[in-house]
């Protein structure tokens, strides 16, 4: 089990610290409330920052804290080169930037490169303006089909359900043109095959580089060039009715925006980051070619995250995880949730643990104490691979879903969009809590309602109760990520799998990374732990030398430093 320990090490430095860092995500509505609104700020995360700092990650990734009218938790962009009132101010996160660098952390700001918001001035310009008007041409606006172009330009859906096309209406109040979103209404594609949308974003990467950030991760990174000709989609979905390449998915004029963005990146004393929002499913080539030394840094592990509990398909996909990244020279990435997906510990606890954003469902049996268990060891097995590691917020307090959101107090427009047959994902954004035993739980002052209800049950959850706490959950993330950082855990260390730790079913992962030994149990019964090795850190007791099943354990083997 962890013991705590106040005082982690220095965090690495250098231009390749992206390799192995644990980046520790921020929606900065559900962090910490800093002006007592009842919404997260930057002034509550400034507050917050030795929390982060004592967790022991590398980085910060904040998803948009831009202005915006919030129709999709600030994905829908005002102005990348600000800050929303709900937030703060440009200043405000300037200072950020610099207190988390004084300690030792880095900070990542999302950039959207597919859409901007209707309230954004481009797209306002050109609602004012007529058909084939240069301010539309920065969009994708299309007379409609059918009888008086009553029927949307093409077959697309929207990624949020629904049509992926809206209809404007003329000055005199007759219907326009359509015009395209991949998500909602409030988000419209942008064209990247005009100029101004290419050095628009080159200059907001200048702004945030020239302003401290160490990077940005790409919001759907792999959909926003789209064939100009707008053609339907087969019915599979895969590619185009025609039978050409998908029209907006993996198309390979991408390859050519990511490689402009390097050089800009690259550009800078200390070279920036590029993370990319890549999911791939089936096409490891594909994945890899955005990954080559001359485009994007990093990218998501979509692949590992929806892995079910399962030991022979976790190793799978870590195996070829290595392969895909190994033949471009990259890192891996490790992650295990986010602001998208159900919690950890909700979905290791269900009798289906895989995860996929199209299949959420309420009402789906949970066993949190199973799912907390393996929520445990799936932090030490993350943190024991080769790359870096994503851990969004929370995770470190084994927080579970909120699944019982009055409808009315419910945001995300996947719900609504869905006819509310879809929960949405406001149940992995609720308020963490900080201390205290009743809501707020110290997220806002103790009269201010947070804007998504917190749970009662997470009392015993807090960052306070935790604190100190042998065996809490966020005392084994301050452990492992101590020893991560002192080395126990190689950098550059490559894994190897160990023959002999199959369990009655292949039902344990037993590898070696350097000195380091990682063993998890997946099976039913506990597992013996090799003689003579010196036990680190375990995700629960090994009491008699034994880990019990969905557990993880850190070994050294005898003889080692």
């Amino acid at each position: 089990m962890s013991r705590p320990d106040p005082s982690p090490p220095p965090p690495p430095d250098g231009h390749d610290w992206w390799r192995h860092a644990v980046i520790y995500q921020i929606y900065p509505r559900s962090f910490a409330d800093g002006d007592g609104d009842g919404t997260g700020d930057l002034a509550g995360v400034r507050a917050r920052l030795p929390h982060l700092a004592r967790l022991g990650v590398d980085a910060l990734w904040f998803t948009p804290w831009y202005p915006s009218p919030m129709a999709d938790g600030g994905y829908d962009v005002a102005d990348h080169r600000g800050v929303d009132p709900l937030f703060g101010t440009l200043d405000e996160a300037e200072r950020l930037i610099a207190e988390a660098r004084a300690q030792g952390i880095r900070t990542l700001v999302d950039l959207v490169p597919n859409h901007l918001s209707r309230a954004h001035p481009w797209f306002r310009a050109a609602l004012a303006a007529p058909p084939g008007s240069p301010e539309r041409a920065r969009f994708h606006f299309r007379p409609g089909r059918g009888p008086g172009g009553a029927e949307p330009p093409n077959n697309w859906r929207s990624e949020f359900g629904g049509p992926a096309w809206t209809r404007t209406t003329d000055p005199d109040g007759t219907p326009g043109e359509w015009y395209l979103h991949l998500f909602t209404p409030d988000q419209p594609d942008v064209n990247w095959g005009h100029p101004q949308v290419v050095s628009e974003y080159e200059d907001v990467l200048r702004f945030w580089f020239d302003r401290g950030v160490a990077g940005v991760r790409v919001d759907t990174a792999i959909a926003s060039a789209k064939d100009p000709s707008l053609p339907d989609l087969a019915e599979d979905g895969l590619t185009a009715a025609d039978g050409g390449p998908h029209p907006y998915i993996d198309r390979d004029e991408l390859h050519g925006i990511y490689r402009s963005w390097r050089r800009i990146a690259d550009s800078y004393p200390e070279p920036r980051v590029l993370v990319g929002e890549i999911w791939l499913p089936g096409a490891p080539e594909r994945f890899a070619r955005y990954l080559r030394a001359d485009e994007l840094h990093t990218a998501f592990n979509f692949d590992f995250l929806s892995s079910p509990w399962d030991a022979a398909e976790l190793r799978a996909r870590i195996d070829g995880t290595l392969a895909a990244h190994a033949d471009v020279g990259a890192p891996a990435t490790w992650v295990l949730c986010n602001h998208d997906v159900t919690r950890t510990v909700t979905r290791y606890g269900r009798a289906d643990s895989s995860f996929d954003l199209a299949a959420k469902t309420t009402g789906t049996p949970t066993d949190l104490a199973l799912g907390t268990r393996r929520a445990r060891a799936a932090a030490l097995l993350t943190l024991a691979l080769p790359g870096s590691v994503y851990l969004y917020q929370g995770e470190e307090l084994g927080l579970p879903e909120a699944e019982d959101i009055p409808p009315d107090r419910l945001r995300d427009p996947v719900h609504f969009r869905s006819g509310g047959t879809d929960p949405g994902r406001d149940g992995c954004r609720v308020p963490l809590p900080w201390s205290g035993t009743a809501p707020p739980f110290g997220f806002t002052r103790t009269d201010a309602e947070p804007w998504l209800p917190q749970p009662e049950e997470w009392a015993a959850l807090t960052a306070e109760a935790q604190d100190g706490a042998p065996g809490s959950m966020l005392e084994l993330y301050r452990t492992a990520l101590r020893l991560r950082r002192s080395g126990t855990v190689p950098h550059g260390a490559p894994l190897h799998w160990l023959p002999g730790y199959d369990g009655d079913e292949g039902d344990v992962l037993a590898f070696r990374r350097g000195d380091l030994l990682c063993l998890v149990n997946f099976g039913p019964r506990p597992l013996a732990l090799p003689a003579g090795h010196t036990l680190l850190l375990a995700s629960a007791p090994a009491d008699g030398g034994e880990l019990p099943p969905d557990a993880a354990a850190w070994l050294r083997a005898p003889g080692r430093g």
